[in-house]
């Protein structure tokens, strides 16, 4: 971005370059924000000053994905820097990072019903056993990778536009007991021996045709440990994925030590370190989950760690997961330069977003949650009974929150955004309501709902249909399960309190 002369300079590389530089420049210099597809900030200026400009500059990370379903319009993604796939960005916006495959590709690429029948050798030996039921591939077998090189090779034939292919375990254990493999594994301390082994091998028999093609692999599970003395190959990507960790806490925080640990023993190796990371509960997409204040410090963590794409997973199958549109849009900036003062973009998220009069209560809102949540180990698939969702904070989350709505009720809009938000706390009233007015009449407190469990659970059913002709007010699903709203209402009929 460069002015001089009374002339403006908006131009970058090939392909997505110079839209990023017009976009960074709408927001940097006229204050345009995208909040959301459906919610977008245009100030309007007599006049339009632009300063001195001499500014060129890329990306912290190659790959930027903030997976929430809100985040997949393409011409969003465009605007805020994002280049994932999924919803691809058409070559006239720029076009994005295109995978073949994406992830737990083994049985993909070797189905079992196909081959396990005359080569069961080609699969897991667990227990002295060959099996393909919750299994892997058994990765030394000199003619199963064999067969895995002519399968990738004929994946990358189908996509020609694809830069990368993931040969990616099951979503499961059971890894190969086989001798070669386990002593494999034996010698440089962990799983990641094998399966890297076997990746190297493919990667390197497919560049000399596709030399523009990385081969994606997961550090996951039973192989986050990086191995001992392979390295990956300049054309491998290795994933490092997060999910065992406490996300309440930065991931360089001593509950994540060993996480930390991984991390920085496979950027030491992995020219191409990516992270798959994760940042809702996914078995209750809408309940309230507070790791917002750890989504900055945890990118400027893979920065300083040399990681060169990032994967955001969120509540990716449908509208309405709890502050959806605030975490898409803080990734998506930080994606793009982590170095932001995260705190001060989701200050500017609320006020933008839901207004300024209402930013402050829901402010305090998240403020509380993560207090409330202080020392409890904030996993991805967490019961509904969390730390932070005890009686006494929600009340105070739902006071909040009617505080929010009262501010904005002479604009549509804004409180058609408010109200979405607040469902999370009637979820968790809903889903653990015995044990919330157990606690009530021991503090001797006055409940704040209904007395009606199923008159609650109507309203919140009715509040997740949505309002006609604006898609993103409807909520569904409630978890990664699929559970639908009307499913989770019904459970509660039977109960006439």
């Amino acid at each position: 971005m460069r002015s001089k002369g009374g002339r403006l300079l908006l131009a970058g590389g090939r392909p997505r370059g110079t839209i990023y530089a017009v976009n960074r420049f709408l927001q940097e210099q006229c204050g345009v924000r995208w909040w959301a597809p459906w919610a977008t900030n245009i100030p309007r200026h007599a006049t339009l000053r632009i300063p001195e400009l001499n500014d060129r500059r890329q990306p912290a990370f190659e790959y930027r994905a903030p997976f929430w379903f809100c985040g997949f319009d393409p011409l969003w993604k465009v605007r805020n820097g994002v280049n994932s796939e999924w919803n691809n960005i058409p070559a006239d916006l720029g076009g994005c990072v295109k995978y073949k495959g994406h992830a737990h590709t083994f049985y993909p690429l070797v189905p079992p019903e196909k081959h396990f029948a005359a080569h069961p050798e080609w699969y897991s030996l667990i227990k002295g056993k060959r099996t393909h039921e919750r299994a892997q591939l058994c990765l030394s077998n000199p003619e199963l990778r064999d067969f895995v090189v002519g399968r990738a090779k004929e994946w990358l034939r189908e996509s020609p536009d694809a830069t990368i292919i993931s040969l990616t375990q099951n979503d499961w254990h059971g890894a190969c007991e086989c001798p070669n493999c386990k002593a494999m594994d034996d010698a440089e301390g962990s799983p990641s021996g094998s399966l890297l082994a076997f990746v190297n091998y493919v990667a390197e028999r497919i560049e000399p045709e596709f030399p523009h093609v990385a081969v994606d692999t997961f550090a996951y599970q039973y192989t986050r440990k990086p191995p001992r003395t392979i390295k990956p190959r300049a054309n491998v990507i290795v994933r490092l994925c997060s999910i065992e960790c406490n996300f309440r806490e930065p991931l360089d925080h001593s509950s994540n030590a060993a996480f930390l640990a991984d991390l920085q023993g496979w950027a030491k190796i992995c020219q191409r370190l990516y992270i798959w990371d994760y940042t809702t509960d996914f078995r209750n997409y809408v309940n309230p989950h507070p790791n917002w204040f750890v989504l900055g410090p945890n990118l400027r963590l893979f920065q300083a760690n040399h990681v060169r794409g990032v994967f955001e997973q969120g509540a990716y199958q449908g509208f309405g997961g709890e502050m959806a549109e605030l975490r898409t849009w803080v990734l998506a900036q930080l994606l793009w330069n982590p170095q932001h003062d995260d705190r001060a973009l989701i200050r500017e998220f609320l006020d933008g977003y839901y207004g300024k009069a209402a930013a402050k209560p829901i402010g305090r809102y998240l403020e509380l949650m993560q207090r409330e949540s202080q020392g409890f180990y904030l996993a991805c698939f967490l019961r509904p009974n969390a730390a932070h969702l005890k009686f006494k904070p929600l009340v105070e989350a739902e006071r909040l929150w009617g505080e929010a709505e009262l501010l904005v009720r002479d604009d549509p809009e804004l409180l058609a955004r408010v109200r979405m938000a607040n469902l999370p706390v009637r979820y968790a009233f809903l889903a653990n309501w015995d044990g919330l007015r157990r606690q009530c009449a021991e503090q001797a407190a006055v409940w704040p709902l209904p007395e009606s469990r199923k008159m609650v659970a109507r309203e919140f059913g009715q509040a997740c249909a949505g309002i006609t002709n604006r898609a993103w007010t409807r909520v569904h699903p409630l978890n990664e399960s699929g559970l639908s709203v009307d499913e989770f209402v019904k459970s509660f009929d039977a109960n006439e309190r």
